[in-house]
């Protein structure tokens, strides 16, 4: 069997909830030994997110983002405990937190005591705001999408601001961390040197914004809610047909000939108003009516097949498990068996084909690592000389 791409490798994950742990489940799919630091009792939060639970009363939360994971439970205000922490740090490579700025300084942890124990240690740290001017503010996903203008952009009308359906820029943190860990691995492996990564919510989706956010910095133009309209492109969003809708994603000129054909409407290209798309994002309405006319003489799965037989971008809106049997019948392997878990899992969408990740284990019980502990202050024998 083929190692992994951070066999070897050593995570000591103080991480809790969404970024952090989606980073580190990432980092132990390629192979990494991740040993999740928590609360003793209750564990991470994320424990008790439910309804739903799986088959024996896990929150199906929790099991997202916590394979391949060994769970040790520590109180890091008790001082002997703080000593094996310490101890698990010596024989790391990586330690991941998103606790509020400063409070793994005060507890001893902080990046300048672990690296005393660790010279070559990558500390990575995931906040909401940063550690200056917003150290304080709570990093909650539904805050920062809020605050950090993606809400603005995001509902069915104006006036109507909504969330993403998921706690998107949580993800997106874990992604950003995880890319500046690897990134700092590559450069430990160069130098022998460590190093300190920072990231945190908040410009994680100012970055994320693209589009919408180099538009405002280029010209000035504060974008506002459109619904499942695209500000610069169109036709690029959802249409009613004659039983459910469809979404139609005509990114160029010559897509855009091929769907008038596709829909009965050669006409359209060929009309002064319609020919570019700079001329269909100035004449969107004029447009939208007459495909919306179009669309509901068939249904969607109609619109589907004659749309993607002319090569243009197009899909129903599937639900959860028609999304799924949707990848299926792709050949994609979008679910996964993982040993120690009776439910399938979401497969690491990343295909390496030297190293491939691996589903070692599943999600693990609250502490069944803590019989690995060494006694408080003596550190591990695979961290001696």
């Amino acid at each position: 069997m083929s190692m992994g791409a951070l066999d070897g490798v050593v995570v000591v994950d103080f991480s809790r909830v969404l970024a952090g742990p989606y980073a580190t489940m990432m980092l132990g799919d390629f192979g990494a030994e991740v040993i999740k630091v928590e609360r003793p009792g209750t564990g991470d939060d994320t424990r008790a997110w439910g309804p739903p639970y799986d088959s024996t009363g896990v929150a199906t939360y929790f099991n997202a983002v916590n394979r391949n994971k060994r769970s040790v439970t520590l109180d890091l205000t008790d001082p002997d405990d703080r000593e094996h922490a310490r101890s698990l740090v010596a024989r790391a490579d990586i330690v991941v937190e998103n606790f509020r700025p400063g409070t793994m300084e005060k507890l001893g942890l902080g990046y300048d005591d672990l690296r005393a124990i660790r010279p070559d240690l990558i500390y990575c740290s995931i906040t909401g705001f940063g550690r200056d001017g917003g150290a304080e503010l709570p990093g909650y996903d539904l805050l920062v999408q809020a605050v950090g203008g993606l809400m603005s952009v995001t509902g069915t009308e104006p006036g109507d601001p909504t969330k993403a359906g998921v706690a998107l820029v949580d993800v997106l943190a874990g992604l950003h961390a995880l890319s500046g860990i690897l990134a700092a691995l590559a450069h430990r492996d160069r130098t022998g040197v460590g190093q300190r990564v920072d990231t945190n919510l908040f410009s994680v989706l100012l970055s994320s914004m693209v589009n919408q956010a180099s538009g405002y910095l280029g010209a000035g133009a504060v974008p506002q809610i459109m619904g499942n309209r695209h500000p610069s492109i169109s036709p690029y969003q959802t249409f009613d047909t004659a039983d459910r809708p469809i979404a139609v994603a005509v990114g160029n000129d010559k897509q855009f000939r091929s769907f008038s054909a596709a829909i009965g409407e050669p006409q359209l290209a060929q009309d002064p108003r319609f020919a570019t798309n700079p001329d269909r994002v100035a004449h969107r309405d004029a447009l939208c009516a007459i495909i919306d006319t179009a669309l509901k003489r068939h249904g969607a799965d109609h619109w589907y097949a004659a749309l993607t037989a002319a090569s243009v971008p197009a899909g129903p809106i599937n639900d959860l498990s028609e999304a799924f049997a949707f990848a299926h019948r792709l050949g994609l392997e979008a679910t996964v068996a993982v040993p120690g878990t009776p439910t399938p899992q979401v497969a690491n969408p990343i295909t390496l084909s030297a190293t491939p990740v691996t589903y070692r284990s599943g999600p693990p019980r609250l502490g069944a690592g803590d019989d690995s502990l060494s006694p408080a202050g003596e550190t591990p024998a695979a961290a001696r000389p």
